[in-house]
């Protein structure tokens, strides 16, 4: 049986939702159960909670995804809240007003009144593309998508935007490669104290 997003919210409420998906984020990707105090932490426990894939790529894990295959996994994991067109679905139970889950277009309106936050227009790297939606998506099962299928999800998004070829196959050397429309919004931030 197939039960709505909006459904289930009513059923069990937002927090038991909340609870269920941590706890589905935290098997899907082996994350601990939790820690005890004053337990160090082992070298595979850090790597299993490590967060961000960087700029340069370091950490991508092997594979390759290209759009085809890309508009196939969207079609079924993700259309739901992100739209057939991506463009987003309004009306989604518990976002605020007129959040969309939009995630192309919008480019070049960050510096207006009416500015639309999308992976087109705000993100400054592909690789936080891979990442997030390795560790986040899709919604109603965190972590479940294999490599291939991130990079293929990522494939169909930036070829949607035109960000890519939609021929372009990505992998860990060419997803780095990728320059994102807003690869140069953003300032460094020069403090060192912040680093140490």
């Amino acid at each position: 049986m197939c039960i709505r997003w909006a459904d289930a919210m009513k059923r069990i409420g937002a927090a038991a939702v909340a609870n269920m998906l941590a706890l589905a984020l935290a098997n899907a990707q082996g994350y601990p159960s939790k820690f005890e105090f004053g337990q160090p932490a082992s070298e595979q426990e850090i790597a299993a909670i490590a967060i961000a894939i960087p700029a340069d790529g370091k950490g991508l894990p092997a594979g390759r995804g290209d759009y085809a295959r890309g508009k196939q996994i969207y079609e079924t994991a993700c259309a739901a809240c992100h739209g057939g067109d991506l463009a987003g679905v309004a009306n989604i139970p518990n976002m605020p007003a007129g959040a969309s889950l939009r995630l192309i277009g919008g480019r070049g309106t960050l510096t207006s009144p009416k500015a639309v936050a999308t992976v087109e227009s705000y993100w400054p790297y592909a690789t936080t593309l891979f990442d997030y939606i390795r560790r986040a998506m899709p919604f109603t099962a965190p972590g479940s998508l294999s490599a291939d299928e991130v990079y293929a999800v990522c494939a169909y998004i930036l070829g949607e935007a035109k960000i890519i070829d939609k021929a372009t196959v990505l992998d860990a050397q060419s997803l780095p490669r990728v320059q994102m429309p807003n690869r140069d919004g953003f300032v460094p931030d020069p403090r060192p104290e912040i680093f140490k």
